[in-house]
């Protein structure tokens, strides 16, 4: 899995439905039933509901962020992560950090989350 997925998954709470079996599709269906469209997830709210989310500023970085959904946030992990986000150069400075939280929130955007505007940057 990748390191955006677990983060997604972490905020989204895609762990706690895929855990859930669905239930059983009936032999004979008339007519497909289509889904509704998902409502956007609130990121902020889901992290700042999180244990230990006061003690951390993950609005703005991503170390903190990796640390509040429970993934490794070493270096290794991190330029990982700026590689999944099309980035080859990261270093791990200050900047790259700061970038890598805002196209991680992009992403998070981009895949259902409503991120506010001030963490997007």
């Amino acid at each position: 899995m990748s390191i955006f997925s677990s983060i997604k998954d972490a905020i989204f709470g895609h762990k706690a439905e895929a855990a859930t079996p669905a239930p059983a599709a009936p032999v004979e269906q008339a007519a497909p039933v289509e889904a509704a469209p998902a409502a956007p997830v609130d990121v902020e709210a889901n992290c700042a509901a999180m244990a230990g989310a006061d003690g951390l500023n993950w609005r703005t970085s991503i170390v903190d962020l990796m640390k509040l959904l429970g993934i490794d946030s070493s270096y290794d992990n991190r330029k990982s992560l700026a590689e999944e986000m099309g980035r080859t150069d990261y270093a791990g400075s200050a900047e790259d950090n700061i970038w890598l939280h805002k196209a991680t929130m992009h992403q998070l955007a981009k895949n259902g989350g409503n991120v506010p505007a001030a963490m997007l940057g």
